[in-house]
């Protein structure tokens, strides 16, 4: 019993540290975010209906498909190039980047 114990807290601890490693930062992904206003706005709020508005997404679903644009799982011409480029850091950081900021909060600017 003594042993599972110690099992379960050793993968807490490690899934714990995993999540601490590949979580995202804010003001990196700020300046790795200045491609993405060409399409989806400055701020991540979309000047068209076209192109979905970031701001505000949650960063695991951020993470989730750029990384099946990355992989091909989903599809997009321009989506699946961009995220061609992008490391697991940047895309983590876009994520965090993009889920800090308030869609209506950027439209009342």
């Amino acid at each position: 019993m003594k042993q599972l114990i110690k099992m379960i807290f050793a993968a807490s601890i490690a899934a714990a540290s995993a999540s601490a490693i590949a979580a995202g930062d804010i003001e990196a992904g700020k300046g790795k975010s200045t491609a993405c206003a060409a399409c989806h706005g400055a701020d991540g709020v979309s000047p068209s209906p076209m192109f979905p508005t970031l701001a505000g997404q949650h960063s695991d679903y951020m993470v989730k498909t750029l990384k099946d644009y990355k992989t091909g799982a989903r599809k997009n011409p321009i989506m699946q190039a961009t995220a061609a480029a992008l490391s697991h850091q940047d895309i983590a950081d876009l994520a965090a980047y993009f889920a800090s900021q308030t869609g209506l909060k950027t439209l009342k600017k």
